[in-house]
């Protein structure tokens, strides 16, 4: 079961849950948040609490997309207790990218190898360990809180002092923490952990900032496991063409980390468990347009789509006018 949420006719807030491609409105619902908290309070699944209130009329995902009603598969009443992180290098194939973004200028590391290659092969010799054990910890960045989240079908805002607007199609798990401190997978979904690669090719410690974008995830969340074998499409949309498009390959027959691995070095950190926050967290990706010498520009659409996720994920990208932030003192 997938579920989306939506403004309907009237303008309400609704959900509606997806099976074998269908989508109908559970009833008496209006926030995915409100439905994992009444199954945590109920001790149940999340999929207890929809059967019990029961499904009603059919929705049409893609026309919600294109009419602008779609809204993330999740948020929080308060957008600053939702988060958004991510962790990267933990694909298969994802180091040859920021490798030639990050080579050394010359100076000799060990074996010759950029710190990127380094924390890459850390993963491949520790991300995956048994079961009950602690492997070696991932790259890992903040990207921002519900604010800087898209709903799909929407553009994504490019700052105007960025240097590049890109795309990253990746895996989000989705989480929220419990009255207890513990953090609750509801499932996983689509994301477009959208990233200025530009700015963090000119010194790989700018990789801070090139993440500070906003970024969009969904339409769909998927409850349950991530499948183990993920083939997806992410693509560029220009003039209403494809205009590039690359196969992306993710779940953990393609990653150097189990999602166990990466999920226990997001939440130890006791900052990250606090009761009622939700956190999306990317997974990281092998595959970008940039690494084939792509630049967006403004009115571009990226498509990221992979059939057991449900609708594709959409979003135009745009460029913001530039502003000046006047610091005002308070004394």
């Amino acid at each position: 079961m997938n579920l989306i949420q939506f403004h309907d006719d009237n303008g309400d807030r609704a959900v509606a849950a997806v099976e074998d491609g269908v989508a109908r409105m559970v009833r008496d619902a209006t926030s995915v948040y409100d439905l994992a908290l009444a199954a945590i309070d109920h001790q149940v699944g999340i999929g207890t609490i929809i059967a019990e209130k029961g499904l009603g009329a059919e929705v049409d995902v893609v026309a919600l997309m294109a009419e602008g009603r779609l809204l993330s598969p999740i948020d929080h009443p308060d957008p600053a207790h939702l988060y958004v992180t991510g962790t990267g290098l933990t694909h298969l194939g994802s180091a040859a990218t920021r490798d030639a973004m990050h080579k050394s200028n010359g100076a000799q590391v060990e074996e010759n190898l950029t710190d990127s290659m380094k924390m890459f092969r850390m993963g491949l010799e520790g991300g995956k360990p048994a079961p009950g054990h602690v492997g070696v910890q991932p790259e890992w960045f903040y990207k921002g809180n519900g604010f800087s989240v898209v709903p799909p079908g929407r553009a994504i805002p490019s700052p105007a002092f960025a240097r590049d607007a890109g795309e990253e199609p990746e895996i989000a798990g989705i989480y929220i923490i419990d009255q207890d401190g513990n953090p609750r997978r509801l499932g996983f979904a689509l994301a477009n952990e959208f990233s200025d690669h530009v700015t963090e090719r000119v010194n790989y410690l700018f990789l801070a900032h090139s993440k500070l974008r906003a970024c969009s995830f969904g339409p769909e969340l998927r409850l349950g496991e991530l499948p183990r074998n993920v083939e997806g499409m992410s693509r560029i949309l220009r003039g209403g063409k494809v205009f590039w498009e690359k196969p992306f390959l993710s779940g953990e027959d393609n990653m150097s980390h189990t999602i166990a691995n990466l999920e226990y070095h997001h939440f130890k950190y006791e900052l990250f468990r606090n009761p009622g926050d939700v956190h999306v967290h990317m997974f990281g990706t092998a595959t970008l347009s940039f690494a084939d010498g792509i630049k967006t520009e403004a009115g571009d659409v990226f498509e990221i789509a992979e059939p057991q996720f449900g609708a594709p994920l959409r979003n135009a990208v745009a460029w913001e006018e530039a502003e000046t932030v006047e610091i005002k003192p308070l004394y």
